[in-house]
């Protein structure tokens, strides 16, 4: 069983006398920089001269170049995206980095797939959230926290594991418990959910929409039915806190004894699906679509829009934007 840490194993003071530098002040960086300084640590910012540096010295941080910034630091978060860290690792990160230096990611995907390798005198640690970045905020102000995947990767200084239980405490993360977890493990379920559970979703869903708008029910009350209203979102939250079992006695019986019998027709589907989800979950661990994504990166991005460009003209899209126009969802602009 993997092992999970709480507030008790976690202690602030492995960071105490350091200084942090949260390289990358997006949505997680922002977040992760303000949870850190009102834990009580001492935190500095770098980032590339923008709207998010200025935005990082509204709230009161010193805020710097990147190299600046880590020259400064005894322990680096690096919270730039992945397709851009390894770019920003090599020219500003890397050349500051000193013995005893410490190098946090949040992501295991450039470790993981030899995009990055760090010198062998410092500490190597992965914080992960799974939460984005405004909830890692929202939930430590509020006291709840939120769960993330932690683990040393390189322990140079024999104090890798407790600064990194520091540094998941600073960010409130201890609170809701901490899973041990490899980066390269991290980084392949993380890129499972998106690749293998994802898109299955979303398939099942669509061809659910198609199945009922082809039998002659409005695609506006068709998608309410499904997912606008709220009511799929606030099961799934239910599913988190009592269990997917569980959850069913707050459906009335004729919904429970319905999706108990009916569901054994689609069980036949699953080997098949299965099949699909074991392939992708291949080509991630293998390195295969972290060498396709890397090859060619700016043909991907034309491609990536190109894709978006013909699921923007399907049918599912128009329902769409029509059922969110018709009642008012997202944007206050749209006609109804």
């Amino acid at each position: 069983m993997s092992r999970i840490y709480h507030d008790a194993d976690a202690d602030l003071g492995a960071l105490r006398d350091r200084t942090l530098a949260v390289v990358g002040y997006g949505n997680q960086g922002r977040s992760q920089a303000l949870n850190l300084r009102d834990s009580g640590l001492n935190v500095i910012v770098g980032n590339i001269v923008d709207a998010s540096l200025e935005s990082a010295r509204a709230d009161d941080f010193e805020a710097l170049p990147i190299a600046d910034a880590c020259a400064r630091a005894d322990v680096v978060l690096l919270l730039v995206p992945d397709e851009v860290m390894p770019e920003v690792y090599q020219k500003e990160v890397a050349p500051q980095l000193r013995p005893d230096s410490v190098l946090d990611f949040a992501s295991g995907y450039n470790i993981a797939f030899g995009l990055i390798t760090p010198p062998d005198f410092i500490d190597v640690v992965l914080v992960a959230p799974r939460m984005i970045g405004p909830g890692v905020r929202d939930t430590y102000v509020s006291g709840e926290g939120f769960p993330s995947f932690v683990g040393v990767h390189q322990d140079a200084s024999g104090k890798a594991g407790e600064r990194m239980l520091a540094l998941a405490k600073g960010i409130g993360s201890t609170r809701a418990g901490c899973i041990e977890m490899s980066m390269h493990d991290e980084a392949s379920l993380d890129l499972f959910t998106e690749q293998g559970f994802g898109p299955a979703f979303g398939n099942v869903m669509m061809a659910a929409v198609d199945t009922l708008v082809e039998a002659g029910y409005p695609p506006e009350a068709v998608l309410l039915e499904l997912f606008l209203s709220g009511e799929l979102a606030y099961t799934f939250q239910k599913i988190r806190e009592v269990g997917m079992l569980a959850q069913m006695d707050f459906h009335s019986h004729t919904s429970q004894y319905g999706s108990m019998t009916r569901g054994a027709r689609f069980v036949e589907l699953v080997p098949d699906l299965k099949e699909k989800m074991k392939e992708t979950l291949e080509e991630i661990r293998s390195g295969r679509f972290s060498q396709e994504w890397s090859t060619d990166h700016d043909e991907k991005l034309k491609l990536l829009e190109r894709l978006k460009e013909v699921r923007a003209k399907i049918p599912f899209a128009d329902y769409e934007r029509r059922a969110r126009a018709a009642f008012r969802i997202g944007s206050r602009d749209e006609d109804s």
